[in-house]
Order: structure tokens, then sequence, then C-alpha cells
């Protein structure tokens, strides 16, 4: 059978049909958009902040008690270069699809940078809260340094911790690149515009969803596959999402929610609350209470030992 050859004609056919799909902008075209934000650079920004937040723990620099004002300070003129022309692709970007003046973008991203490399401080100590809250809520927890290194639940909080930042500040598409870089490496779903309070624990972590408007208190416990989501959105006259306002829950002080449990909409979970695993929750829960699904009924059988056939007895 003779193999087909793509000739040059065929692949002018292919190319015009490919070309005709991009003449909508249907959101997937990024073809004279030379002002969107790179996720790879975005991604390599992350990577020169968490050598702030813990430095020496990538192993990329040699860290010592004489160099760390070198290190940290090199570290941070870089990201304010890169950060800022990233920011201000965003923002460019915004103003192209609202068609709005630009000529304001590159203020605005250095004012936003600056505002975050000012907030790192206040990001590590908060961090500080996290790394304790898992040493004391994980019985394996041999030390802070395993936690740092290898815990995924400190890269999607740490991720998180940054991205929020920024997210109060309007900066389009960033926060959500680097959310989700992080929920793809650790399976930790957390929009940057949740609000998460100090002391926050994610135990194994795979599977936790936390939603945009949720509002997590101090030293709050959830355990892997937990979600805290919103309720089908309701629509306007022309069938479209109403999109803003709080539609997800409201996690008060010291509540523990187990694997599995989902808790949906804009509900209150009480302080000092328990949420046993793969409870179903729309309806808010008094402080102090323990939430759990009835017992169910185990069935216990007992395994056949399978018969043993008998061998036939040899003819002379």
């Amino acid at each position: 059978m003779r193999k087909r050859k793509l000739t040059d004609k065929k692949i002018e056919d292919l190319v015009g049909e490919i070309a005709r799909t991009y003449r909508d902008d249907s959101g997937i075209n990024f073809i004279d958009a030379s002002n969107l934000p790179v996720r790879g650079e975005i991604l390599e920004i992350l990577d020169l902040l968490f050598e702030v937040l813990f430095p020496g723990y990538t192993g990329n620099r040699t860290v010592t008690k004489s160099n760390i004002n070198f290190i940290v300070g090199d570290i941070l003129c870089q990201v304010y270069t890169d950060l800022s022309r990233q920011i201000e692709r965003a923002y460019k970007y915004r103003c192209r699809m609202e068609k709005c003046d630009s000529r304001g973008c590159r203020t605005m991203a250095e004012d936003v940078t600056r505002h975050l490399l000012t907030r790192l401080s206040k990001i590590r100590e908060l961090l500080k809260s996290d790394v304790g809250a898992a040493f004391d809520g994980d019985p394996a927890a041999k030390s802070y340094e395993e936690i740092v290194i290898s815990y995924p639940c400190i890269i999607a909080i740490a991720t998180y911790r940054i991205a929020h930042e920024l997210y109060l500040k309007q900066v389009p598409l960033i926060p959500r690149i680097m959310t989700e870089c992080a929920h793809a490496k650790t399976g930790i779903d957390i929009h940057p515009g949740a609000n998460i309070g100090r002391n926050f624990f994610i135990d194994h972590g795979t599977g936790v969803v936390i939603g945009e408007t949720t509002v997590i208190g101090d030293h709050v416990k959830i355990y892997q596959g937990a979600t805290l989501g919103a309720l089908s959105f309701p629509k306007d006259e022309r069938g479209r999402v109403i999109k803003g306002g709080k539609r997800h829950p409201t996690i008060e002080d010291n509540v523990t929610i187990y694997a599995e449990a989902t808790i949906l909409g804009d509900v209150v979970i009480g302080k000092d609350a328990v949420i046993g695993g793969n409870v179903w929750i729309k309806e808010s829960v008094p402080p102090g209470v323990t939430v759990a699904t009835p017992h169910p009924d185990l069935v216990y059988t007992k395994h056949k030992k399978p018969k043993t056939k008998q061998q036939s007895p040899k003819r002379k």
C-alpha cells in the first residue's frame, strides 16, 4: 500500500482551513496580543519570590548570614523589573478588552509591584504560622524543614498568599496563572480571591477546592478532597450567569473539615465546629457543633475457600 505524501498544496489547504478559525476572536486566539502576560516568566518570578520567602530551600543559591542581604536585594531588584513588566502587560490586556486608555499602565504596574514587595515580610509571618500549624497538626511531621521542602500545602498556600495581594489590587490574569500553577503541581485549588487567616493547614491536600469568595478564619484545618464551593449560579433575563457577590462559605476560627466534605453556598461554619468526612452541607452550622453522617450498616462476609478438584485415579 502506497503512503500518501503531504504535498505543498495539501499543506496550503490545511493552513487556510486552520487560519479561517482565527477570524473570530473567541478568547483563545493570541494573535496581535503582545500585551498578554507570559506564563513561563510569571512562574520564574514565583520561583524568585519563593527564594525570598524560604531562603535557601531551592538550593539555587548558597545562602549564608553574611550574604543574605545581597541575595535578597538582588532578587527584589529582578522581581521588580520582571513583575512590573508582566503586570503592565496584564493591565494593557484589560485596556484592550475594555477599550480604555492604556497610557497609565506602566505606572500602575510599578505601584502594584512595590506594594507586593512591601508585603513580603507580612506574607513570611503568615507562612511561619502555616508551617507551624502543619507541624502541630501532623504527627508524622518531623521538622519544619521537612514541611517546607516536601509538603504540597505549603506550595499551594504560599502561592495563594502572593497571588492574593495581586488580586486585591485587581491585577488581571496573573493571580489565576499563579494559583492554577500551584493547583497543577499539588492538586490543591485555592482561588486567589479567597480570604484566609493565620495558622492554616491542609493535610494531604489532593482535591481540596476553595472558591473565590470563601472566608477562612484562624487555626483552620482541612483534609483532602474537601470542597468549599458555590451552589448553582443565578442568571439574568438573557440567561447569562450573574457574577460577583458572596457565594462561598465562611469558615470561622478553629474549625476542622475532614476528607471529602462538601460545603456549598454562602453559609457560616461556626467557631470550633467539626465537619465530618463525606458530609454534604448547604446550611450554616452553629459554633461548637460536630456534623457527621450516621454510621453505615457494615456487612461482613466470610470468604469461602474454593473447592479443590479431586484428581481422577490413574489408569493402569
